[in-house]
């Protein structure tokens, strides 16, 4: 899984060496920045493979950029939450279910949970695309079905 990338963002230097430290040790490649602009950049250029973030974050809030990210992926890059300020199952929720976060962890995080969080993503990730024929295997498929029903359409 070393092939994997992973961008963290946090506008408080030293929760954003602590996550970073979390993950150091699976050896994914780590992709850090301090605000939701910064971040949304670095997304589009880096294209991780998750995206852990803050909720509270400069120039484009943590929601927001969740969103974004979600909406501009079609949720195939999953946006793990981890705040400190929005505690409680209310603002889980409205993450989870608003937002299109994947999941949600409030500070202190717990270092195991993130860990498997994280490594059950990329793994379902990877299976999903192991399953997935190859889309020209599917048009092949939908054209051979098409020449056996016949060209004309029924009436």
């Amino acid at each position: 899984m070393i092939d994997k990338k992973i961008l963290i963002v946090d506008y408080d230097p030293v929760s954003l060496e602590i996550l970073a430290g979390i993950l150091e040790p699976c050896k994914f490649q780590i992709i850090k920045a301090a605000d939701g602009q910064a971040a949304y950049e670095k997304f589009k250029e880096e294209k991780p493979d998750i995206v852990i973030l803050e909720a509270i974050l400069p120039k484009i809030h943590g929601f927001d950029l969740t969103k974004r990210i979600t909406e501009e992926s079609r949720g195939r890059v999953p946006v793990i939450i981890v705040t400190g300020l929005y505690r409680g199952p209310q603002y889980r929720l409205e993450a989870l279910s608003t937002f299109g976060a994947t999941d949600y962890f409030e500070k202190p995080v717990d270092k195991e949970r993130l860990v498997r969080s994280v490594m059950s993503l990329l793994s379902e990730e990877e299976e999903i695309e192991e399953d997935l024929p190859h889309p020209d295997q599917v048009l092949r498929a939908l054209m051979e079905r098409g020449k056996t029903r016949g060209a004309a359409p029924e009436k």
